[in-house]
């Protein structure tokens, strides 16, 4: 397959013939699914269906995340045509990736919206597919985690973030994306003894046993070191990633809603998701992508790359 081929493919996300293969259709045109992948609910052989989930609610200060998955699949369309950098090995021609399409929930109903989430994952991973999720505010991953845990057990969480979202909550009713770990963790479907917050500089008042690499200390130790100290916290748990884009500078990612100075660069990031690469990833996100204040997309070029190594970490241990 070559660029040539262009001329030829359009809206593969649609007319792909299988969930395999590179495409090269005009980066500009055409239906963007996220990297291209086809488009079904038909789980059938699938290896990993990336969903999205758009919705927030009250988030600290910019609303807007519910757009994040449109955007990142849009900036994904850079992607589809190679394999990624520096992973040796392309995952798109080797796994069975499809796109899920999205949630679909009552907006005006908001209390409804976890269990709604809960549901539709529960409907891929029963189809024995792994998922990968695009969010979203922070609060649609714990939905994502009892799914999972309902499958694995107790998950190891590896969470890349500027905040802890452990503040205290003991309102089930409530849906708040600054308390999903808090929560998680209360219902017993996070493994403390192997979770690891990473790139935290907010306060965070009750630490809930997590081992905390904060931003000023990844900083000083550099990606490597913090990619040996994950995995050595993980060990062989099963671990649920979720990486919140604000874990990175808003220099490298604005739109977000909560962006704290200090956090890490892309470029670490990077380096950190490639290093952590053997653990026994079972499902993952990105979250807090928010288009409307980023004019640019830089923020959703960055959930996008973010997405595909997730996918290839998920993929790494079962080549």
């Amino acid at each position: 397959m070559g660029l040539e081929d262009a001329k030829n493919q359009v809206d593969t996300a649609l007319t792909r013939e299988g969930l395999k293969g590179l495409s090269n259709e005009n980066t500009f045109g055409g239906i963007t699914s996220f990297l291209r992948r086809t488009y079904t609910k038909d789980l059938s052989g699938a290896d990993i269906a990336v969903t999205g989930i758009p919705f927030d609610q009250a988030v600290t200060n910019r609303p807007g995340t519910r757009l994040g998955p449109r955007a990142i699949r849009e900036a994904s369309a850079l992607q589809a045509p190679d394999a990624p950098y520096g992973w040796g090995y392309d995952p798109m021609s080797e796994l069975a990736i499809a796109d899920y399409g999205d949630l679909a929930f009552d907006y005006a109903v908001m209390a409804d919206a976890p269990g709604a989430i809960e549901a539709h994952i529960r409907g891929i991973l029963e189809q024995g597919a792994a998922c990968i999720s695009l969010g979203g505010d922070h609060s649609v991953t714990l939905p994502i985690l009892r799914a999972h845990a309902a499958k694995h057990g107790p998950l190891a969480l590896v969470q890349f973030d500027a905040h802890g979202d452990a503040w205290a909550d003991d309102d089930a009713a409530r849906v708040d994306h600054g308390t999903f770990v808090y929560k998680a963790v209360k219902e017993g479907i996070v493994d403390m003894s192997h979770s690891i917050q990473v790139g935290i500089r907010t306060d965070n008042l009750d630490p809930l046993e997590f081992e905390i690499l904060d931003a000023a200390e990844a900083h000083r130790l550099g990606p490597q070191a913090v990619a040996d100290r994950i995995k050595a916290r993980v060990g062989d748990a099963p671990v649920y990633l979720t990486f919140d884009i604000d874990c990175l500078d808003p220099a490298f990612a604005p739109g977000t809603g909560t962006p704290v100075w200090g956090g890490l660069a892309s470029w670490q990031a990077a380096a950190i998701l490639r290093g952590i690469a053997g653990i026994n990833m079972v499902g993952g996100d990105v979250v807090e992508v928010s288009p409307p204040f980023d004019h640019a997309g830089i923020t959703a070029v960055a959930g996008a790359h973010a997405a595909l190594e997730l996918i290839c970490l998920w993929g790494w241990t079962r080549r």
